[in-house]
């Protein structure tokens, strides 16, 4: 763990500079607004050890995968997110010396992400080798009402130089992804334009053509007094800057002001992108940085207002969850059905790719809760797109008659991860988008989506797992053989048993599902059956069979459901008697060691009594939870959540409170050593989930709302509020009461720990504890 950062209810704080935590810094002070984002690189020169990352949602590059061997229905690239064109550069030159973080004294340095306003925010003093000194602000924001709009303001104090400062603000469009095969760099320049204070650069990605235009304009300051000297330009391949030289005596302060305008081919023609960009340009600087700001600032107040969450008395808790939140909301905002929530968003490249089974299992309850019912129902249509492109993922495979196989990476809807016992194996991640069709059902009471979208995909996938299972006839059952479960540490196994749960699940949920839509709409249900040429006699007769004579592996002795077959001839030992020096073991093991060993990456079994608890009794629930939880490492950012939720139904109170802490400061703490790679923005979800299905006990049980709470020891208070249909719940718990609110809409029925309450809109009811 790396704790180097101070608590803050709203802000995220770094004071002095150790170039040993900025790769991590630079992911945790990250910035976005769904629609672009970047890491939190310096704008001025640092030649010391940095990831650069400045990213555009659904612009990405298909890296041939290069193995030494091949096999049928391997993934022909891997999907990287492309680190695009830089536009935060601002050079400065103090007489001949460049400023440089690496190369000059740095005192006073101070690093702010503020959450409650969205912005980044910097300063520091730097000490030349001349004993020339200054000091310098940094602040910027990405506009979340401009979505295609970058601000900074950059401040500059002289201390005691009497000498020429040089400003040289810059685009360089002459970048490079650090996972690059071969240092192959992935942008083509098509144009560069430019006059005094304003250039853009217009580039193409290699392969599928997506075009950008990147461009600035900025104009600077001396002691708040407009400069018009003459501007200086340098160019060069994928690079243009322009240089004002000045001088400067001790006291005055240069204020650059640069905005930016990031234009795609996705939103805009290709012809049209540079007048696009112009366009923002334009509006932008003629409104200014601080009208700029407040706008975006009370943009951000909104989406709290229907979001936070408060903790008192625990202020490292407090901060956590915010930071949760506030990454989550800068990743996706739901606006653009095309777009999809990647599992390290707009603050790394690891993994690739835009869409995980994450965004299904963990995102969508988040904005259910938290947003409009459209946001939720984007990230649904955005599957439904992609549902040719998955039955045909499922072709290559051998699979046949419309069976879809959804991938478990992808930009466009073909998978495009190339690790083996990930992209063959993890099938699970079928069950995953049909079970976001029925949260998303339930939840919101829109049975619009199931009839005219939903059906079809859960279709698609029942005939998928109607031929994954297959009939054993030493068993008598139908098994499901060779797959990988949502623990990936153990790959190519025999009937795992959350897969052919939620497998059993989707068939059984399917079936349910034509029955609604059959008596609900009967002519889409007949329109669609010779769409998709369903042969409901034979079909729902291999399914109903399957249900009956499936396999599930148990331990009866112990009373629990057995992970996969074989697990029980493992060495059984516990996570807390590994030597610490030996954690986490996916960086200090071989994969053949982890593999051999009982230890599991993340929930498996337990995912699965997580999903369908109302179908277990909580007897069942403490026995494999007791057997599984000391056994599980948490290497996955997806564990701590689920286990939090069920220590809390268990009344595991200070285990709990360890996973949330555990899930919640994943990232500003680094358990897992890998921050510097970037966040981890889907997992950040399940922290949400943590506080409101974990501490608040909040179930959904026939379209009901019903919440058990309970207060960690630490905390004096927290609330949190839900949107349910037309509501607006508000949740707040105390040592000595519970205060449930109805925000707004009709009259809400509310169960507070199985008593029924009905409470009008603006009232609320006091539920006193013992």
């Amino acid at each position: 763990m790396n704790e180097y950062l101070k608590h803050n209810d709203w802000c995220i704080i770094e004071e002095g500079f150790n170039p040993d935590n900025q790769r991590s810094s630079e992911s945790i002070f990250s910035l976005g607004n769904g629609h672009i984002g970047q890491r939190a690189n310096f704008e001025e020169k640092y030649s010391g050890d940095s990831l650069q990352g400045n990213y555009i949602a659904g612009i990405y590059y298909p890296d041939k995968t290069k193995v030494g061997w091949w096999k049928n229905g391997y993934p022909e690239y891997f999907a990287k997110v492309l680190n695009a064109p830089n536009w935060i550069g601002i050079n400065i030159f103090v007489g001949k010396k460049e400023l440089d973080l690496s190369k000059v004294k740095v005192e006073n340095f101070r690093r702010v992400l503020n959450m409650k306003e969205g912005y980044l925010e910097r300063s520091f003093t730097a000490e030349f080798d001349n004993e020339n000194i200054i000091e310098v602000t940094s602040k910027r924001f990405i506009s979340i009402t401009e979505n295609e709009l970058g601000c900074i303001k950059y401040e500059i104090k002289s201390i005691n130089v009497n000498d020429k400062i040089t400003i040289v603000p810059y685009i360089d469009a002459d970048v490079i992804n650090e996972d690059s095969n071969y240092q192959e760099k992935f942008w083509e320049e098509l144009s560069i334009e430019s006059k005094p204070g304003e250039a853009y650069i217009t580039a193409k990605t290699k392969k599928l053509d997506f075009h950008v235009c990147t461009s600035m304009k900025f104009n600077i300051e001396k002691n708040k007094t407009e400069i018009n000297d003459d501007i200086k330009e340098e160019q060069k391949k994928k690079y243009i800057a322009q240089s004002i030289e000045l001088d400067l005596k001790p006291d005055d302060i240069i204020t650059v002001y640069k905005y930016a305008a990031i234009t795609n081919s996705e939103n805009h023609n290709k012809e049209t992108l540079m007048m696009a960009a112009h366009n923002v340009l334009q509006k932008s600087y003629e409104k200014g940085f601080e009208k700029l700001f407040a706008e975006h600032a009370n943009a951000w107040k909104n989406k709290w207002t229907d979001s936070d969450i408060v903790i008192e008395g625990d202020v490292a808790a407090q901060q956590a969850i915010r930071f949760n939140i506030f990454q989550l909301y800068q990743t996706y905002t739901g606006d653009d059905e095309k777009l999809n929530i990647g599992p390290k968003g707009f603050t790394g490249e690891k993994y690739g790719g835009s869409t995980y089974w994450d965004t299904e299992a963990y995102c969508l309850p988040f904005y259910l809760r938290t947003s409009d019912k459209k946001v939720a129902r984007n990230l649904l249509l955005y599957r439904y797109r992609h549902l040719p492109k998955a039955i045909e993922n499922a072709e290559k495979l051998g699979f046949t008659n419309g069976a879809a196989l959804y991938p478990m990476v992808t930009m466009n809807g073909e998978e495009c991860h190339n690790e083996w016992e990930i992209t063959f194996e993890e099938i699970h991640r079928n069950g995953a988008i049909a079970y976001a069709i029925y949260n998303y059902t339930r939840y919101t009471g829109d049975e619009s989506y199931l009839e005219d979208y939903g059906l079809e995909v859960l279709i698609a996938i029942s005939r998928f797992w109607a031929q994954r299972f297959n009939f054993s006839q030493e068993k008598n059952k139908y098994v499901m053989l060779g797959v990988t479960g949502p623990n990936e540490y153990e790959n190519n196994v025999n009937n795992n048993w959350y897969t052919s749960t939620i497998a059993l699940w989707c068939l059984d949920y399917t079936l349910k599902s034509i029955t609604k839509i059959q008596t609900l709409t009967p002519e889409k249900y007949k329109k669609l059956k010779g769409k998709i040429s369903f042969n409901e006699l034979k079909e729902v007769g291999i399914w109903t069979n399957i249900l009956d004579k499936a396999y599930l592996p148990e331990n009866e002795e112990l009373g629990i459901f057995l992970q996969q077959d074989g697990y029980m001839d493992k060495e059984l030992i516990n996570a807390i008697d590994l030597d610490p020096k030996e954690r986490p073991i996916n960086q200090k093991w071989s994969w053949d060691r982890i593999l051999r060993s009982c230890f599991i990456k993340q929930a498996d079994v337990l995912q699965g009594i997580y999903l369908f608890e109302e179908n277990y009794d909580l007897d069942t629930l403490k026995r494999n939870f007791d057997f599984y939880e000391p056994k599980t490492v948490h290497e996955s950012s997806l564990s701590p959540c689920i286990h939090n939720i069920l220590a809390a139904k268990l009344g595991y109170k200070e285990k709990a409170y360890d996973l949330y802490l555990r899930t919640a400061r994943l990232d500003i703490d680094d358990y897992n050593d890998e921050v510097n790679e970037g966040l981890h923005i889907t997992s950040m979800a399940g922290t949400y989930l943590s506080i409101v299905e974990g501490f608040g006990g909040m179930r959904l049980k026939n379209e009901e709302l019903h919440f058990n709470p309970f207060i960690p020891e630490k905390w004096k208070l927290y609330s949190f509020i839900v949107k349910y249909r037309e509501n607006h719940i508000k949740i707040e718990v105390t040592k000595e009461k519970i205060v449930v609110m109805n925000q707004n809409g009709e009259t809400a029925k509310v169960f507070i720990r199985g008593v029924e309450y009905n409470i009008k809109e603006r009232e609320s009811i006091e539920f006193y504890c013992n």
